[in-house]
């Protein structure tokens, strides 16, 4: 883990780091100006989301580092658990 991420998560309480994860699926697809990302991690059941201004990529099969917070959006009068990625990179 690098400086930046280690002052990132001692600023920030409910913010959380993981190294070195496989990703087992990624979905791109358009949300107005934006391109909504989607990441399925091995072990993990919860989705991984972030938006980015171009396509990405595909992560599948590749090992990253994901800095997150956890939240909640409702979903048909349930809420549902995800994942809101602030960084994502290559490992």
């Amino acid at each position: 883990m690098n400086k930046d991420v280690k002052q990132l998560l001692s600023k920030h309480q409910s913010l959380n780091q993981l190294d070195g994860v496989k990703v087992t699926s990624h979905v791109q697809r358009e949300d107005g100006d934006w391109y909504l990302n989607t990441v399925m991690i091995s072990g993990y059941s919860v989705p991984f989301k972030y938006r980015r201004k171009q396509m990405y990529q595909s992560l599948i099969g590749q090992k990253v580092n994901i800095t997150y917070y956890p939240a909640t959006e409702k979903i048909a009068g349930m809420d549902i658990e995800y994942m809101k990625v602030t960084r994502i990179k290559r490992y």
